[in-house]
């Protein structure tokens, strides 16, 4: 697993990018930082992934977990890859 690479979680929708990036950078080099968005429409989907170039960097980051952010709790661990996480159905069956 990767233990460099972040989800954010609960981001004001005003966060891009960028504003991600500097929201971190002060824990470290970051190799990418990106909030996912919806593809349709481009807006935010409220979460994202901030990846650094060391653990040791990305294990200080995650103290950025429950920090308010322009009027938001964020949640910060370290990402799960898509296989661990358990699937949803939306197609509403059972």
């Amino acid at each position: 697993m990767d233990k460099t690479k972040l989800f954010v979680g609960s981001l004001p929708w005003s966060i891009n990018n960028d504003s991600l990036r500097e929201l971190f950078a002060a824990y470290g080099e970051i190799t990418e930082a990106i909030v996912i968005t919806d593809r349709d429409s481009g807006r935010s989907k409220g979460f994202g992934f901030v990846t650094f170039t060391t653990e040791d960097s990305a294990q200080k980051a995650l103290e950025m977990d429950g920090r308010e952010v322009e009027g938001r709790t964020i949640v910060v661990n370290i990402a799960k890859p898509r296989e661990d996480r358990p699937r949803r159905d939306n197609r509403g069956g059972y």
